[in-house]
């Protein structure tokens, strides 16, 4: 299909015909050595005319690669073997040649295997074959190199080569050739003589034109293409190439990678195995002869193709090396450096990498498009045009207009001016549409659905442009940028993480997570400042998502280095609450009390009402936490007075909230319940639906304390419902824990038993996260654990209703081992007072009872009326037990 343009060829004979036969076979004299099975040396000679009589062997070869049968083939041999006669003059050799051609044109080489393009396949066969036809039918497939563009032409025109009764032909471009070249081998594809008969071949119908390879020379096929269209209204144009022909009206199609398995498909081969590039890569192992994987290489053999970014090309050169590494070896030698993947050479020609297939299309590229590339080669995940507006633009320059150490400048460093002028940077304002139009075009960057993050670089693109901004000196600088970008995010989104779009901020940090881990491990090093900003702003999401140890590691690394002392005295001061709020997580929060004291009175100098309240939030729970129920309290009202005389309604609901627990605590259910109240009426004042609904939830504990069954019942079910629609499992698991408890304790035996099977039944399959309130508030990521102390409870309590004291017994006692690990000792303190009034062993019911006094002074906690009730009709030695000492002070008036 492409142009021979050797300068000793000899128009003439057998090499004439063979080379047109090559041509319209679509093969370079290399491909045709190869699949003949002869010398490249061999086919070059013939068709120079160098060669008179080559071997009917040869020939034979020749003529099969080729495809020729019947008479073409007979003729083929014969003229090879000098048996055809006297040869006319070169205008007969090709009116004969054109005349043995089929009527619709040689047509096109068989498409090999395509995997996972059936959806690409059937949108390009509409689109060529749409009526009415549009004027300029030139449909055109982008992508990088070894992306399987041509492979899906040959399959796309052999779908439709029904449609296009003026038959299918195509050709490859080289480099070099002409608009007269491209005309002059497509009349030859088609069975016509010259270039000039074309109007007429493609005036009866309908036909289809396969373009390869137009970055080769992309003026000649502009050119050729849009004479063409002139000349050739019903002619029907598929090309491919690294980037489009650049035609008015042209269509462009990028062919992107095949689909990988994403992160939370289970790691099973039944399952992966559907996904395209994996398929593709199991199928070449099929066809080297490799068994199917072990089970201990399929880890190894998702985390390939995911390196390999679906690149059927990759895929493939990966698949190559499977005849001797398996592919746990593959990954360990070849995981990291990718562009290292090639062609084993073959006589004189040099070993094809990834990294020269990256490479040519990095250099269709202008010097901007290069230095965006490089930018974003840093970005981990997926990413959105707001994040790459921030990479791509230009520092600010200082006062002197010279650019400080480090700065990115907008530069192509593959190719500097040679009179050390900054040419290449952009004389306005950088464009990211347009760059990201033309990475896409190329096919370097890739975007998924229509979501903001859908861009994203291809793993083997980004370490080659990686390569190169290291190579130019700017690679810390990027990762600089990247560092200041993501600080920058993490600073918009924290907000959120405490108000009601709580999840949809959790979902944003969770899309980026990879690029803030990234930007937290190199800003540590190299830019301490940017990393103390960034982790501060982290804290809350760490603490959701479990990372509270990790997470306290980072800050306090960074509190403690002396680079960060002068840093911004906010930064410093949410860096300390973040660290002190994680610490609290896992039982270290008295450490760094200090911490928070600090933050408290950073944030007091600053004037700054949101660090100060998320600070006083942070010393409720560590007070708690070591005893110090009236510090937490007095906090928890200083945050209160706060939040009121600023006017902050938000926080005043918060801390109403937290206050609530203390009410509790103390045995206060009517101020308990007023502070309820209030939550409900400023929630509903600040829109925010999750706080006024977890405020009815306490109201539903609440009630159940006070013994009103029906009501916590009844509150606890439209809790219940209104989580499931939030999307806040763990919180609802509690509430349906309430409702459960409330119908054991009511002796609805029926209903309460089928809420415990709905509790485990959850417990097993719920499988999301806490979510938290606000910091220092009651630790959610406690529910799952609690799971296991309610579902006792209620087991207890039915035990009781049916008269089976030793069964309720056991399962008190089963509860206070599974509550203890918690904060809050009110669970432990309820089935301590079960344990006691249902166990007939007296030893273990004086042992309770110390226990009970125990729980009672560490947690600053009051027993309920019926409870002390409970404790007096259990008729047990009260010696050295205090039980009741600390209900003497409770302020029935609340607050």
């Amino acid at each position: 299909m492409t142009p021979d343009h050797g300068s000793d060829r000899v128009p003439g004979g057998f090499a004439e015909l063979l080379r047109r036969c090559r041509l319209a076979a679509g093969l370079t004299q290399a491909e045709l050595a190869e699949r003949a099975a002869v010398g490249i040396r061999t086919v070059r000679d013939l068709e120079r005319g160098r060669a008179s009589r080559p071997q009917r062997t040869t020939v034979e070869l020749l003529a099969a690669a080729l495809g020729l049968a019947g008479q073409d083939r007979s003729d083929f041999v014969a003229l090879a073997r000098g048996q055809a006669g006297p040869m006319p003059e070169m205008g007969g050799l090709a009116s004969a040649a054109s005349r043995r051609l089929p009527t619709r044109g040689y047509g096109l080489p068989e498409p090999g295997e395509l995997i996972g393009r059936d959806r690409d396949v059937a949108d390009l066969a509409a689109m060529l074959t749409e009526q009415p036809r549009v004027a300029r039918g030139v449909v055109s497939l982008v992508g990088l190199a070894g992306v399987g563009k041509t492979g899906l032409a040959l399959k796309v025109a052999r779908e439709v080569a029904d449609d296009f009764p003026g038959g299918t032909s195509g050709i490859v471009m080289i480099e070099g050739s002409t608009e007269g070249d491209v005309l002059s081998v497509v009349a030859t594809v088609f069975g016509v003589g010259r270039a000039s008969d074309l109007a007429g071949r493609f005036s009866d119908a309908p036909s289809l034109l396969l373009v390869d390879a137009v970055e080769r020379a992309p003026g000649a096929a502009a050119e050729a293409l849009d004479r063409l269209a002139e000349i050739a209204p019903t002619l029907r144009v598929l090309t491919t190439g690294r980037h489009p022909v650049g035609l008015s009206g042209e269509r462009v199609r990028p062919v992107t990678p095949l689909e990988v398995p994403p992160a939370d498909v289970p790691i099973d081969l039944a399952v992966v195995a559907d996904y395209p590039a994996v398929a593709l890569l199991l199928a070449r192992l099929r066809q080297i002869g490799r068994e199917p994987p072990q089970p201990d290489e399929v880890v190894a053999l998702v985390e390939l193709v995911r390196r390999l970014g679906g690149l059927p090309l990759a895929i493939e050169l990966a698949a190559a090396h499977g005849r001797v590494l398996n592919l746990n070896e593959l990954l360990d030698r070849y995981g990291n450096r990718l562009l290292d993947l090639g062609t084993a050479p073959v006589g004189r020609a040099a070993a094809v990498t990834l990294r020269d297939a990256v490479a040519a299309s990095y250099r269709l590229l202008d010097a901007d498009e290069r230095a965006a590339l490089r930018r974003l080669s840093v970005l981990r995940n997926r990413w959105s045009v707001e994040l790459a507006e921030s990479m791509l633009a230009p520092y600010p320059l200082p006062a002197d207009g010279s650019p400080s150490p480090g700065d990115l400048r907008f530069t192509d460093g593959d190719a500097p001016p040679a009179d050390g002028s900054a040419g290449d940077e952009p004389a306005g304002p950088v464009d990211p549409v347009r760059l990201l139009d033309r990475l896409l075009a190329h096919g370097l960057i890739g975007a998924r659905g229509t979501g903001p993050l859908r861009f994203r670089v291809l793993d083997v693109v980004r370490d080659f442009a990686a390569e190169r901004a290291t190579a130019n000196g700017e690679f810390a600088a990027i990762r600089r940028r990247h560092a200041s970008v993501f600080a920058g995010l993490a600073a918009r989104v924290v907000p959120d993480l405490a108000g009601a779009r709580f999840v949809e901020a959790v979902g944003r940090l969770d899309e980026v997570a990879g690029d803030l881990w990234t930007a937290l491990a190199y800003s540590a090093n190299d830019d301490p400042h940017t990393a103390l900003r960034l982790a501060g702003n982290l804290a809350r999401w760490w603490r959701y998502r479990g990372r509270d140890v990790a997470g306290r590691q980072w800050l306090r690394r960074l509190l403690d280095d002396p680079r960060t002392g002068d840093a911004d005295p906010a930064a410093r001061a949410w860096a300390q609450v973040g660290v002190a709020q994680l610490a609290q997580e896992h039982g270290a929060g008295p450490q760094e009390l200090p911490s928070a004291e600090a933050a408290v009175a950073a944030f007091q100098r600053l004037s700054d009402v949101p660090g100060e309240l998320a600070a006083r939030n942070v010393l409720c729970g560590l007070w708690t936490a070591i005893g110090g129920h009236d510090e937490a309290r007095q906090h928890g009202e200083a945050a209160l007075e706060l939040a009121t005389r600023t006017g902050r309604i938000r926080d005043m609901a918060v801390a109403q909230n937290n206050l609530t627990w203390h009410e509790i605590r103390v045995g206060d259910l009517a101020a308990a319940r007023r502070r309820l109240a209030a939550v409900d009426r400023l929630a509903a004042e600040c829109g925010e639906e999750r706080l006024r609904v977890l405020a009815r939830a306490n109201l539903a504990e609440v009630a159940r304390l006070e013994g009103r069954y029906p009501d916590a019942v009844r509150h606890g079910r439209r809790v219940v419902s209104a989580l499931a629609d939030l999307g806040d499992p763990g919180h609802r698991r509690r509430a349906l824990g309430t409702v459960g408890l409330a119908l054991a304790q009511d002796g609805r035996i029926d209903e309460a038993t089928a809420v415990l099977a709905e509790l485990r039944a959850r417990k097993a399959g719920d499988g999301a996260g806490p979510v938290e309130l606000e910091p220092g508030g009651a630790r959610t990521d406690e529910i799952a654990p609690r799971d296991d102390g309610i579902c006792a409870l209620i087991e207890a309590s039915l035990a009781m209703q049916r008269g089976d004291r030793e069964w309720a017994a056991e399962w008190y006692a089963a509860a206070v081992r599974a509550c203890e690990g918690s904060r809050d000792l009110r669970d432990v303190a309820e089935a301590l007072v079960g344990l006691v009034a249902s166990t007939d062993d007296p030893a273990a019911r004086t042992a309770a009872v110390r226990r009970l006094a125990q729980v009672c002074r560490e947690g600053g906690i009051v027993l309920l009326p019926r409870e002390r009730a409970l404790i007096d009709a259990a008729d047990v030695d009260r010696t050295d037990t205090d039980v009741d000492r600390t209900d003497t002070d409770v302020d029935q008036t609340g607050s």
